[in-house]
């Protein structure tokens, strides 16, 4: 009998190990390098170039790559890379020019692994939400970190959740918060 039990267990144990390796998460790092897609993504980025008006920028004009270095302004242009994961969900990654994730957006019918995306931020937001929400006397529902280096948006419910988290110093010139979307 024993022995019945203890191949249960390691057959149980296998199995479960097998579908984790069967999920292919995405890994991205506020702060650093951009996600590497899942295999059942899809990927598409342009260059943006922040407009000098407040009215254009509000606005979010957004030029291909190759209109974009025809263009001069005091700000600097930065890439938003957005992948489409397989279960709907569109990640949106906003790449400084030295290729560093400043912020990333979210929006879809699944939450986004947050630990992935945020990175070694992923503590910090942890944190913020646990204040947020004693503040407010507990709870689950939207919540909103506003640290000096970190500040992170999410909520939604079943079906429907997004957010975004942006670097506050690691904002490229010309660029704002309400940017990331």
């Amino acid at each position: 009998m024993w022995s019945r039990v203890r191949r249960a267990g390691i057959v149980s144990a296998l199995a479960f190990f097998c579908s984790l390796s069967a999920v292919q998460p995405a890994h991205a790092g506020l702060g650093g390098a951009p996600m590497t897609p899942p295999t059942d993504a899809s990927v598409s980025s342009r260059v943006v170039q922040p407009a000098g008006s407040a009215v254009n920028s509000a606005q979010g004009v957004m030029r291909s790559a190759s209109s974009a270095t025809s263009s001069t302004s005091a700000s600097a242009s930065y890439t938003v890379r957005e992948t489409t994961l397989g279960n709907g969900t569109v990640v949106r990654e906003y790449l400084a020019a030295d290729g560093a994730v400043f912020g990333i957006a979210w929006r879809g019918p699944q939450m986004p692994d947050l630990n992935d995306l945020l990175g070694s931020y992923f503590p910090q937001y942890v944190a913020g939400v646990k204040a947020a929400r004693a503040a407010r006397g507990g709870g689950h529902g939207p919540v909103s970190v506003d640290q000096s280096g970190l500040v992170a948006r999410s909520g939604g419910h079943m079906g429907a959740f997004s957010g975004q988290a942006w670097l506050p110093s690691a904002l490229p010139a010309g660029v704002s918060g309400s940017d990331i979307q």
